[in-house]
């Protein structure tokens, strides 16, 4: 990895760390992160596959309140910067990295609650120049306490990129065979319910036949991802003006069309 790759890498996960506490850009998502330090390390292809798969496991991941979620932020950069410098790029690289992120996402939350707990000095400082007026100072205060939420993602970043790509290799390829397939049916249960998540936040009886309608499509092989998303366009342009027009053929009137069927799919 040249040093301009490394800048980049460095750069990316400190943005990702200001944005996992300020929960404004979404730099911290794993399908953003991941992308990036693909693009920045040239190996765009299997950062986005990084990425769209860690993305299923953060998707029920939010900080609510003091409540803070497993830090999805350290997780995406540090998984990222493993799978590069292991070299494989195959399902197995990506499923390793994967699952070494689980227990990195759970370090992060302990990294981030000493970064608060530092923060508590700071927001003191900020409270007594509130007292005597000086914004200047408050404002110093809120960035110090931001750069070093940055810094949390920065500096492990940093660390992992400073060691030797061969103990990299060494220490993946140290991995018993029965961990790295048992990490990749976990990677598979969770991107499971992963889907669940979203399934349960967005089924309605006006959603569930489209639900259906796309898994028999995901089993049509010659379907492209262009095609999916295409009949996915023309599905919902269908619906769209089909819910414009009443449901009826006779101007949206509540009376019985004399087709039971249709009566059936009416009612329900």
């Amino acid at each position: 990895m040249s040093i301009i790759s490394m800048i980049l890498v460095i750069i990316i996960a400190f943005i990702a760390g200001l944005d996992g506490i300020l929960d404004e850009f979404q730099f911290h998502q794993p399908l953003v992160s991941c992308t990036l330090i693909g693009l920045a390390t040239g190996h765009v292809t299997a950062g986005i596959i990084l990425g769209g798969t860690l993305q299923m496991l953060a998707l029920g991941w939010a900080n609510i309140g003091a409540a803070v979620a497993p830090d999805v932020a350290l997780a995406a950069v540090a998984a990222s910067i493993i799978l590069v410098k292991g070299g494989d790029f195959t399902n197995k690289g990506i499923t390793v990295a994967y699952g070494v992120a689980i227990p990195l996402a759970v370090a992060g939350l302990a990294l981030t609650m000493f970064v608060r707990t530092l923060s508590v000095a700071v927001v003191h400082r900020a409270d007594a120049a509130a007292k005597q007026g000086n914004i200047a100072a408050v404002e110093r205060a809120h960035y110090t306490a931001l750069i070093m939420q940055g810094l949390r993602i920065a500096i492990p970043a940093a660390l992992l990129l400073a060691l030797p790509t061969e103990t990299v290799q060494a220490m993946l390829n140290a991995i018993p065979a029965w961990l790295s397939d048992g990490m990749t049916i976990g990677g598979g249960m969770v991107v499971a319910v992963g889907y669940a998540l979203v399934i349960n936040m967005m089924a309605t009886k006006e959603t569930w036949p489209f639900f259906v309608l796309g898994f028999v499509f995901a089993a049509i092989s010659q379907l492209t991802l262009i095609a999916l998303g295409a009949i996915g366009v023309a599905l919902a342009l269908i619906y769209l003006n089909l819910s414009k027009q009443g449901g009826s053929g006779n101007g949206g009137s509540a009376g019985g069309s004399n087709d039971p069927i249709g009566d059936i799919l009416e009612d329900y």
